[in-house]
């Protein structure tokens, strides 16, 4: 018996059937939809065998996830959250092969983990270049949410620039907001643009919220993963003090010429660090490094964090209600 549909304007349209046939959508939308399916369709194709579900080995303890390989010899990206403190993991093709899996690298500073599989001659994506993002972009988010191997979703990016507190309390710079739909599972899996290049590592959702959806940039990626395999670890300088954010009187900043209203107090300096061998003292109040503004702990890290190790730095502190620059020199 023939039934009537109603979409969601509430107009209602007849079932197609003998009595009534099925009009073709002469629309240009058609052709535009096609052309969006088949970009969609190209990018699944070229990157999903490189895309690997992640989990603890049988009888362990942890939860599971997404990643990607990166090189043929099984070195793949997934996010610290998923490997969760454990060595050895066990990944998942999406042809159904089980391999075993060590983890290279883990660091929660950038939610992001370098694991290797033990195999040869695999697929693999093509990290891209995060910054040229622009927001309204294509994006297609792939990975095993909730379990479901091989999910494909897409969206769009939007918003760039976004920031994040990773697990050890600093902030992750430049996250990627995009509104492919993404779930539990998914970190770790890759956040692909419409050349096949993978742009960023989904890693968090706003729970109770649609569309929100954050991901740590593929640069960043890069950058952890090169440290990983030229130095077994992320490379940061630490100052090696206790500190907190105070207010600047107004006297501090009017007669010092200063741009913040806030500064680092330094509490306790640790014998033998950075901080102690440069000449930083306690109640010394962090104002600038290397002349950028720092107000908060938040800036310190992430200044700390964007100055290469072999490049040497000036710190300015307010110590005695002057301004005091102490040379930070360049790790051997």
């Amino acid at each position: 018996m023939p039934f009537s549909f109603q979409n969601l304007t509430g107009e209602t349209f007849p079932e197609a059937g003998p009595g009534h046939p099925r009009r073709r959508d002469e629309s240009p939308n058609a052709e535009v939809l096609d052309a969006y399916s088949q970009a969609v369709i190209h990018v699944v194709e070229s990157v999903s065998p490189s895309v690997i579900s992640v989990r603890g080995p049988a009888g362990t303890r942890g939860g599971a996830g997404s990643g990607f390989l990166i090189s043929p010899d099984g070195l793949a990206i997934t996010n610290s959250h998923v490997v969760d403190g454990r060595t050895e993991l066990l990944a998942e093709t999406t042809e159904g092969d089980r391999i075993p899996a060590r983890v290279i690298g883990d660091d929660p500073a950038t939610d992001t983990a370098l694991i290797r599989l033990v195999a040869r001659d695999l697929p693999y994506a093509k990290l891209g270049d995060s910054n040229a993002l622009r927001v309204g972009q294509l994006v297609i988010a792939m990975g095993s949410p909730l379990g479901l191997q091989s999910t494909v979703s897409t969206g769009v990016v939007s918003a760039l620039r976004r920031s994040m507190r990773a697990q050890d309390g600093r902030l992750i710079e430049d996250v990627i907001q995009h509104a492919a739909p993404i779930n539990p599972g998914n970190s770790g899996g890759p956040l692909v643009d419409s050349r096949s290049q993978v742009v960023g590592i989904n890693t968090a959702i706003i729970a109770m919220a649609q569309g929100l959806g954050f991901a740590v940039p593929s640069n960043t990626a890069e950058w952890v993963t090169g440290e990983f395999l030229a130095h077994g670890r992320v490379r940061r300088r630490q100052l090696g003090v206790s500190a907190g954010v105070v207010p600047l009187s107004r006297w501090h900043v009017r007669e010092l010429d200063l741009l913040g209203t806030t500064g680092v107090q330094v509490g306790q300096v640790v014998s033998g660090g950075l901080a102690h061998r440069v000449g930083i003292e306690p109640e010394d109040i962090i104002v600038a490094l290397h002349d950028r503004v720092v107000e908060t702990i938040d800036d310190l890290h992430r200044l700390l964090t964007a100055i290469p190790a072999q490049t040497a730095f000036e710190l300015t502190v307010i110590r005695d209600d002057r301004l005091v620059s102490l040379s930070v020199p360049a790790e051997s």
